[in-house]
């Protein structure tokens, strides 16, 4: 069923600073967005994501070990161990991220993203400078990304605040 969206005016309570709001971030015309999910499915979703992720990672890398062979219990255990140390280094990488600057958070991902890829690919057995380089390829791409969406979210949450201490000056470009 569809319902009106709230608009300047009404009583929802949810503009910002105007009472408790249940959105999680701010929109452009200063109301939270909502939040469909809540705190406890975040809370799942934030553990399990990396598990999900280190599955599909361990799955990936010990079908690579194996050469298309018979699964053996060494196989199984190394995808094991392989997901364990993903999920590990992905909560780890996750936990220092947070209290670094924006240039080091994405810094930080990009090279795990790389690490990772690199792992993958030196197990098919290609050339260690092929390996190298497309792991630093991968590297850079996620850092310059990070890095894009990290300093774009900055410069409007900035404006976005301006906008909220000084109403009556509105950029016109």
């Amino acid at each position: 069923m569809a319902h009106a969206a709230p608009t300047r005016g009404t009583s929802t309570g949810a503009r910002t600073g105007a009472g408790p709001g249940t959105g999680t971030g701010t929109g452009a015309s200063g109301y939270k967005t909502p939040d469909v999910f809540g705190a406890r499915t975040h809370l799942l979703a934030k553990w399990a994501m990396p598990l999900a992720i280190g599955l599909v990672y361990g799955y990936w890398a010990a079908s690579i070990r194996r050469h298309g062979g018979p699964v053996t219990g060494w196989n199984l255990l190394f995808g094991f161990m392989t997901v364990l140390a993903f999920a590990l280094l992905w909560y780890v990488v996750r936990a220092v991220a947070e209290r670094l600057p924006h240039a080091g958070h994405a810094v930080l991902w990009g090279a795990f993203a790389g690490s990772a890829l690199g792992f993958l690919y030196s197990g098919s057995g290609v050339a260690m400078f092929t390996c190298i380089l497309v792991s630093l390829l991968l590297a850079a791409a996620v850092t310059a990304g990070l890095y894009y969406r990290y300093a774009t979210h900055q410069d409007a949450e900035e404006a976005r605040a301006a906008r909220v201490r000084n109403p009556s000056r509105t950029r016109t470009t």
